[in-house]
């Protein structure tokens, strides 16, 4: 990379900082230098220079790096937060710092894609790319045909204004089911059970894409390849 010259943002999240995204947020909020002077959106860098971002020198891209990672209940999804308990970076000890492609709310648990790819990380973080998930779902009353009728059709959400896609329901039993989305709204599927009537007691996050969460058990990780992210 030392001769090519890229665009900051994308320098930025290749090596595993954020996303391209958030990375133009940094240099719109004046957070990122490049050898002393701030740095402008649009900007191209080789990599041989010195980029501060939020005050610490970027280290080069390192090889990339793909973890399945069982996020446990309780912790939050997110990089600084002082009234977390406990943040999923706590958890990982691993030599490449990764960070995470997609989110699950604190008392949510299941499948997380961790990662120095920022290219991965941008286009999993963008709902439009409807990346498919599958959650286990269990509520506190029973699973009714209007519930399924109503998740399968879409269901308008009156406090974020917009109409969730259609989602298939599987394995439904008494007060549990499994439910495959493809669409990323902040705490869809709670919310889709509250505009049903009912409240979720446990969600899991079995899949992603061809990704499963396999055997393993809260809080640890298994090395995995880009590849068995994909759809077939």
């Amino acid at each position: 990379m030392a001769n090519q010259e890229i665009r900051i943002n994308k320098y930025i999240a290749s090596c595993g900082v954020c996303s391209r995204r958030d990375a133009d947020k940094l240099i719109d909020e004046g957070k990122v230098f490049v050898d002393g002077v701030r740095a402008e959106s649009g900007m191209k860098v080789t990599g041989e220079e010195e980029i501060i971002v939020n005050g610490k020198a970027l280290n080069k891209p390192d090889r990339k790096v793909y973890l399945a990672f069982y996020k446990p209940v309780g912790v939050t999804v997110s990089e600084k937060d002082a009234h977390a308990e406990k943040l999923i970076g706590e958890l990982i000890d691993y030599p490449v710092r990764v960070t995470y492609a997609g989110r699950l709310d604190k008392d949510s648990e299941g499948l997380m894609v961790l990662t120095n790819d920022g290219d991965l990380i941008e286009e999993m973080m963008r709902g439009a790319n409807k990346h498919e998930k599958e959650y286990v779902v269990r509520i506190d009353k029973e699973v009714s045909d209007d519930l399924v009728r109503r998740f399968e059709e879409g269901i308008y959400l009156k406090d974020l204004d917009v109409k969730t896609r259609p989602a298939k329901i599987t394995n439904r039993s008494k007060y549990t089911f499994n439910v495959i989305i493809d669409q990323g709204l902040n705490r869809q599927i709670r919310r889709m059970c509250k505009a049903c009537g009912a409240n979720v007691i446990s969600l899991k996050r079995i899949r992603i894409e061809n990704l499963l969460l396999g055997d393993l058990k809260p809080g640890e990780w298994r090395e995995i390849s880009k590849e068995q992210i994909r759809k077939a």
